[in-house]
């Protein structure tokens, strides 16, 4: 059955930031920076801020700056998060290509806060190719939550049949389809079949 709506996830799916399940921005950090990779992931992945920092609790610029404070780095938090972003944007030029091409309605539906939200829309252009972009921060919710997923079920007033999730956690394409959705996983394995799915091969 063809979507109406198209749900793309952004990181792993549209942008080819992810290998092995990690994201490899930080791979020069210390080398860069001076800053041990492994204490900012602890501090934000440890510790759980990240849950909070993706449904907007907690916001990641203030947090980030901070830590950065405390740690004795000069580096001001805006200037950090610029390098982040720009480190971590790999464009996946042929799923981006998949994406326009497909006749039906089109949304990103991404687990980002507000800051990389607006760099997505607005310094990477992505809001153009678009209805809209949803994303955790400012949804309050994040994949695989349901009112993540029930937002978008209101403002796309169609039966969830009619809509489809292609994401790179298997988790989240489970929470989907446990709600009448369509789900596509993403991987390098099955991307080939991507096309054909969409009604483009």
């Amino acid at each position: 059955m063809s979507a109406a709506l198209i749900v793309w996830d952004f990181d792993g799916v549209l942008n080819a930031n992810i290998r092995d399940g990690r994201f490899v921005w930080a791979d020069t950090l210390k080398a860069d920076l001076g800053i041990d990779p492994k204490a900012f992931a602890h501090d934000l992945f440890g510790t759980g801020v990240i849950a909070e920092v993706m449904r907007g609790r907690i916001d990641l610029l203030a947090h980030v700056s901070g830590w950065l404070k405390a740690k004795g780095h000069e580096i001001p938090g805006p200037a950090f998060l610029d390098y982040w972003f720009a480190r971590d944007t790999r464009p996946d030029a042929q799923v981006l290509d998949w994406l326009k091409a497909h006749p039906g309605r089109r949304v990103i539906g991404t687990n980002n806060e507000e800051h990389r939200t607006r760099y997505i829309e607005q310094d990477l252009g992505y809001a153009a190719h678009v209805e809209r972009v949803f994303s955790s921060g400012r949804m309050g919710a994040a994949k695989p939550d349901p009112g993540f997923f029930a937002q978008i079920e209101r403002w796309a007033d169609l039966p969830p049949g009619e809509m489809m999730l292609i994401d790179d956690v298997a988790g989240n394409v489970a929470a989907a389809k446990a709600r009448g959705w369509q789900g596509f996983h993403f991987t390098d394995a099955s991307r080939v079949r991507l096309p054909e799915i969409l009604g483009l091969a």
